[in-house]
């Protein structure tokens, strides 16, 4: 009989009887290290913070004004549908392999160890680049402001290693605290939506509205290459590309779930849907409040610009203190995200210094050196990356994530009618040979909108140059100890005998 998975110093009703959950850990051949204290809400609230869409709005809302005009709003709604595609796909795997690492564990037991090693690399470096760049957004779009500070890339760069810093412990204390953080987090996040949609809607009563915003190009109505490739409409996407991705964090926490084969699932892409239509709500209401559009394209923060013309400084203070609050929440979800994929690998050997990296803390049963790693890649992209950081740091960690998604989609159109279907799992039925179809076409055409813009060649540099470097590594790892890349921990349970 599989029993329940006990850790010293944890109450009895903070670890449940995970029967099955725990014996699945065994039979793909670990030990179980981590802790399952996740509840169904707490995985959805990770999945949602990562999102984080007050967050994604109140960072890239600039550029859509700038790029694509106040009507570039409604791009959000064809991210929100194609995001959601992708979600979905995403689930059936998460709805089978309940282990850290996500992506790189479907693909390393599915295909092959060498594949599930390319989808690891990929992933560490996306959501340690996406950290840096949320806590940047955060030091330079919310705590700069809040502050009184002047803009200054060189402070931005500062407060980014602070909150970094500040996170890695936090993270590195309890996955609890986690938890506690990033449900507080989106709990203040849906309340800033929701009453800044209502105050706004008062106030445009009072002050005056214009609907017409809504389908104005603003200061881009004169823009000769505004419909053409690389054009001011295809780079007005990135709002809605940058902010809702990330939904398969929960995935990676899967270890640390109660029940990961229902609540992991649907957290994936309840996350999405939810963000998708809570930000359209946002969006809809912040344009319509825009008293003069030039001047707020103009302005660096034009959310906190409309907020303070509309209901005064007092509302935008308090605004910006709940952002930078959603914004922290945020970036210790990625971090953690991060060293659970670290950990993944490391425990299978396939990761630099993997002996060091696969140590959980026996006290705090956390991946403490990982996590410190993560800690470290952020100084070095604060130190070396030149110019404006936050750009190049939100559309990298935008092509990433497209490349991922789009292997995950191949792989699951390539061995969807082998996977086991768990009892009362997640499952769509009939429609996902459709979906998984109209998901991969989705994610092809976010990769042309992604690579194609001017101020895509450094993203795009970066991103050849991780997977040059990871391929280094990985030639290595072929001729030094190919034994990690041909053989897998554990039975395969994900087929059916």
């Amino acid at each position: 009989m599989r029993t329940q998975i006990g850790v010293p110093g944890l109450k009895e009703e903070d670890v449940v009887d995970v029967g099955s959950v725990a014996g699945e850990t065994a039979d793909f051949g670990y030990t179980p290290e981590l802790t399952r204290t996740l509840g169904s809400f707490q995985v959805f609230a990770i999945s949602f913070a990562f999102i984080s869409v007050a967050v994604g709005i109140f960072a890239t809302y600039d550029e859509v004004l700038v790029s694509s005009g106040p009507v570039g709003i409604w791009l959000w709604v064809v991210a929100a549908v194609g995001q959601t595609l992708v979600a979905l796909v995403v689930a059936q795997f998460a709805a089978r392999i309940a282990l850290s690492g996500s992506s790189y564990q479907w693909a390393s037991r599915l295909a092959n160890p060498k594949i599930g090693w390319l989808f690891g690399w990929l992933t560490f470096w996306y959501l340690a680049i996406a950290v840096v760049a949320l806590d940047n957004a955060l030091a330079s779009q919310a705590l700069m402001p809040l502050l009184g500070m002047d803009g200054s890339e060189a402070t931005a760069r500062l407060l980014t290693v602070v909150i970094l810093l500040v996170q890695a412990i936090l993270v590195i204390a309890s996955t609890r605290l986690l938890g506690l953080i990033t449900s507080g987090a989106v709990g203040i996040e849906l309340g800033i939506v929701v009453v800044l949609v209502l105050a706004l809607i008062v106030a445009m009563a009072f002050n005056g509205s214009d609907l017409g915003n809504l389908t104005s190009r603003g200061i881009t109505a004169d823009d000769p290459n505004y419909f053409a490739i690389g054009g001011g409409l295809m780079a007005g996407m990135i709002m809605g590309l940058t902010t809702l991705v990330g939904f398969d964090s929960a995935a990676n926490l899967a270890e640390e779930a109660k029940d990961p084969f229902r609540s992991v699932p649907r957290a994936i892409v309840a996350s999405v849907v939810a963000a998708g239509l809570l930000g359209l709500i946002f969006l809809v209401t912040l344009t319509a409040a825009i008293k003069d559009i030039p001047a707020i394209s103009a302005s660096s923060s034009p959310v906190a610009s409309i907020i303070s013309g509309q209901l005064g400084p007092v509302a935008e203070r308090l605004l910006l203190a709940c952002i930078a609050f959603a914004m922290f929440g945020a970036g210790m979800v990625v971090m953690a995200a991060c060293s659970r994929q670290v950990f993944a690998m490391a425990r299978d050997a396939r990761f630099p210094a993997h002996g060091i990296m696969k140590r959980v803390n026996p006290k705090t049963r956390t991946p403490v050196p990982a996590t410190l790693l993560i800690l470290t890649v952020g100084i070095v992209l604060m130190v070396a990356l030149p110019g404006s950081a936050l750009l190049q740091l939100i559309i990298g960690s935008t092509i990433l994530p497209a490349l991922i998604y789009g292997g995950i989609t191949v792989l699951y159109l390539s061995v969807r009618r082998r996977l086991e279907r768990k009892e009362g799992g997640f499952n769509l039925g009939r429609l996902e040979l459709p979906i998984a179809i109209a998901a991969l076409v989705w994610l092809l055409f976010v990769l042309f909108v992604l690579v194609t813009p001017a101020d895509a060649v450094v993203p795009n540099l970066i991103v050849v140059g991780l997977i040059l470097l990871g391929m280094a590594y990985f030639g290595y790892l072929m001729i030094f100890n190919r034994r990690v890349l041909d053989t897998e921990p554990g039975e395969n349970a994900a087929f059916d005998d």
